[in-house]
């Protein structure tokens, strides 16, 4: 990638599938951006770039390389694929750029206070994924055929999304007068069978009716 590209590419702000870091002073908290890619729909990372977009560059930008790959390769399970590319701005300062597939392995995470967390990028955002969503993501990787039985819990759930746009778990659960596991486990179903669609949020994940293309 060119100079020029890459100057291109960071003027278009962060977004789903962009984000700036300016050093890999805290790996740990970069490793989240490039788990939520991974689980996402792909992205790149650009390092040595300022949070305004500016191109600035980092001095020794090899060794911030080095710190974020061993970072990479002892912490996110399963092992992830990514490229990556530096390029010399000055004498002393580089760029180098990351780029990450959305990963067949998926859901990946890191171990941390002795729990998996994995992440999922939502706008310019990447944020914790939920029980729901790493089941999705889980069982998404080998699509097949969702059977479901269309009872009273699940009448309950369609009239509830059709009055108010939206349902999360804890509402379907007071709704239809059931525990929170049981509510989980028809949500998630019914995302699989792409009856409805997961939206995961920092404060609490919700689900609309699958919008038909």
């Amino acid at each position: 990638m060119l100079l020029s590209e890459v100057k291109r590419l960071a003027s278009r702000g962060e977004g789903i599938s962009l984000e700036f870091k300016k050093k890999a002073a805290h790996p740990e908290k970069i490793i989240r951006e490039i788990i939520a890619f991974a689980n996402t729909s792909g992205g790149t990372l650009l390092l040595g770039v300022d949070d305004d977009g500016t191109v600035s560059g980092q001095k020794f930008i090899l060794d911030e390389v080095y710190v974020l790959e061993k970072a990479i390769e002892e912490a996110i399970k399963p092992e992830i694929e990514f490229s990556r590319e530096v390029l010399e701005i000055t004498e002393k300062k580089g760029v180098a750029i990351f780029e990450i597939p959305v990963s067949k392995r998926r859901p990946h995470f890191l171990i941390d206070d002795g729990k998996k967390k994995s992440y999922v990028r939502v706008e310019d955002r990447s944020i914790q994924a939920s029980k729901e969503v790493w089941e999705v993501i889980k069982k998404s990787r080998q699509p097949k055929d969702v059977v479901f039985t269309y009872g009273e819990k699940e009448e309950t759930l369609m009239k509830a999304i059709e009055e108010k746009g939206s349902i999360t778990v804890r509402e379907y659960a007071k709704e239809a007068r059931i525990p929170k596991f049981l509510a989980s486990r028809t949500l998630i179903r019914l995302t699989l069978a792409n009856v409805l669609s997961l939206h995961p949020e920092e404060s609490e994940d919700f689900f609309t009716f699958k919008e038909v293309d």
